[in-house]
């Protein structure tokens, strides 16, 4: 006689103690999963949208807009687009590390093209998805590799998702001072001191230029100090410089901090 499968299956089951009542088959996946908490960026824009003001202006999103609020397309993109369109390239796959052009351009770009490092070949430069996938793609192969404590020293205040994506990658994040709110302005002998106190051979991350979000940065000689104080204590310098030319509107001169340790003998990660 031949049992139907269904009826075996269900025997089977029951018989190892795996029927679940029917409100936990029909649960999710995905139901433990806890909200992530409130960003105040989106708590900006959503007070932006409510401004009843018609002479309001959105700075919230770190890119150019027109009279419009419409995004504003830099004349330099639309001719590189162009440029691009013109010679039909095909649809194969990169490489792995990306576009070979792309990368050269990049490092060239915060580097400055008679440096060393790229005459040399002393650089390894990959292309990411973005400032985001950069800070990702650094914080998982640094889990696996960095011969030091998993923890990365950031400036308080910082970028909100620096935390989250050095989190997810494994490590611990703390903090060093950077910014007295009272006077609006670099707290730079706090941040001096501060920096000091660190554990030799730390992780730091610096914002390289426009520090976001408070857009106050450290002077030259400032900078030429902290590469100073950085070489003392065998710090492991990582950069986010995603605003380099916006800044000042001269990209030399956003890369200065970047330079300045690569011109000290530092070995260190930037990303854009």
């Amino acid at each position: 006689m031949l049992v139907p499968f269904q009826n075996t299956l269900s025997a089977l089951l029951k018989s190892q103690n795996l029927i679940f009542p029917a409100q936990d088959r029909r649960k999710s996946w995905w139901s433990d999963i806890p909200m992530a908490p409130p960003d105040s960026i989106f708590g900006l824009v959503e007070a932006y949208k409510k401004d009843p003001s018609p002479n309001k202006v959105n700075l919230v999103v770190g890119a150019y807009r027109d009279d419009n609020s419409q995004p504003y397309i830099l004349p330099c993109v639309v001719k590189a687009e162009q440029k691009i369109h013109a010679k039909k390239p095909n649809k194969e796959y990169g490489p792995i590390p990306g576009s070979p052009q792309f990368c050269k351009a990049a490092v060239e770009f915060a580097l400055g093209k008679d440096n060393e490092l790229i005459k040399n070949g002393l650089n390894a430069t990959v292309q990411t998805l973005s400032g985001t996938g950069a800070l990702s793609l650094f914080g998982t192969f640094a889990k696996g590799f960095f011969p030091g404590e998993k923890i990365i020293y950031m400036p308080q205040p910082t970028w909100g998702n620096h935390g989250s994506i050095f989190k997810l990658a494994g490590f611990a994040t703390k903090e060093y001072k950077y910014f007295d709110s009272k006077t609006h302005l670099l707290d730079y002998d706090g941040l001096l001191l501060s920096l000091c106190e660190l554990p030799d051979r730390s992780m730091v991350l610096f914002h390289g230029c426009a520090h976001n979000p408070t857009g106050v940065d450290p002077g030259k000689e400032q900078w030429k100090e902290i590469s100073q104080l950085a070489k003392e204590k065998h710090f492991f310098p990582v950069f986010d410089l995603a605003y380099q030319g916006f800044a000042t509107g001269d990209p030399d001169n956003d890369a200065f901090a970047v330079r300045q340790f690569v011109k000290d003998g530092h070995r260190l990660v930037r990303m854009w």
